[in-house]
């Protein structure tokens, strides 16, 4: 089996470093990622980390393209020989071709420009085949951050998970100007790439049911909200339509902070 190694600190991440998994993976079977410890954050970069390691371990193990993940207190990694180690390519050091150098390990520099293309959404289907209930769930997911993942944890255990991403009109319609933060081809693939969504895709109405074309399509057993995105309008949506309406309560996954996407984002 051809591993690949990566070497970050995985914090708050952005489209670009899922999309640097993604193309890392692409290199062999299995992605092996070391995450920089809390310490060593401190020491590297003179300031804490924005999220502790334990919340960056669970966000990063809930990705699809990584296979294996080891805490690392040093950036020295004795006892590790993979066949490919892959870096950003604004991460590329004499230091770490050396390092793969020395151990006869292929050292691959992928390119920014790549990290910059987002894969176009796929087409909605249309009333997939499934033994398990279609669950579908909807929302901004604008900066995304554990409390989604935990919700995405949650919501799959409940049958196949389709998440479906307001478009980016229909979020400042409802939340204002500035709004989003990031656009939706990115907050789409970004959700798409956690191992608990079957199919990420982006909204094509208006409203708080924007997500009602794809409904049509999709024809889910389950519509899944948090407390937070509770409407009358999905209830109503819900029982014309004969689709079971559920809430969860908004929690984090146990030991980690609750999250939320305007607090981190600052408006």
């Amino acid at each position: 089996m051809k591993t690949i190694l990566v070497s970050s600190s995985f914090d708050d991440m952005r489209c670009a470093d899922f999309r640097f998994l993604e193309e890392a993976a692409r290199l062999g079977q299995r992605l092996h990622a070391l995450l920089w410890s809390d310490e060593l954050i401190q020491r590297l970069t003179g300031k804490p980390p924005k999220f502790p390691q334990a919340e960056r371990q669970y966000l990063l193990g809930a990705i699809r393209y990584v296979g294996q993940i080891t805490v690392v207190n040093d950036l020295t990694y004795p006892d590790l020989k993979p066949q490919v180690y892959a870096v950003r390519e604004g991460d590329d050091t004499s230091a770490r071709r050396q390092w793969a150098g020395s151990r006869g390990i292929e050292y691959r520099v992928i390119e920014e420009r790549v990290l910059r293309l987002v894969p176009p959404p796929p087409e909605v289907p249309v009333n997939p085949r499934s033994s398990r209930p279609k669950v579908v769930v909807t929302g901004c997911f604008d900066y995304f951050h554990s409390g989604h993942v935990r919700f995405f944890e949650e919501c799959s255990e409940l049958g196949d998970l389709y998440v479906v991403v307001g478009h980016d009109a229909n979020i400042r319609l409802l939340k204002g100007e500035g709004h989003p933060l990031f656009p939706a081809t990115e907050r789409r693939y970004i959700v798409g790439s956690i191992r608990y969504v079957t199919e990420a895709l982006i909204s094509s109405g208006q409203g708080w049911m924007d997500a009602e074309p794809e409904f049509q399509r999709i024809r889910p057993d389950i519509y899944v909200v948090n407390e937070d995105g509770d409407r009358p309008e999905k209830r109503a949506f819900c029982q014309k339509h004969g689709i079971e309406y559920r809430v969860l309560k908004r929690l984090p996954k146990p030991g980690l902070a609750r999250r939320s996407s305007t607090s981190l984002r600052g408006f």
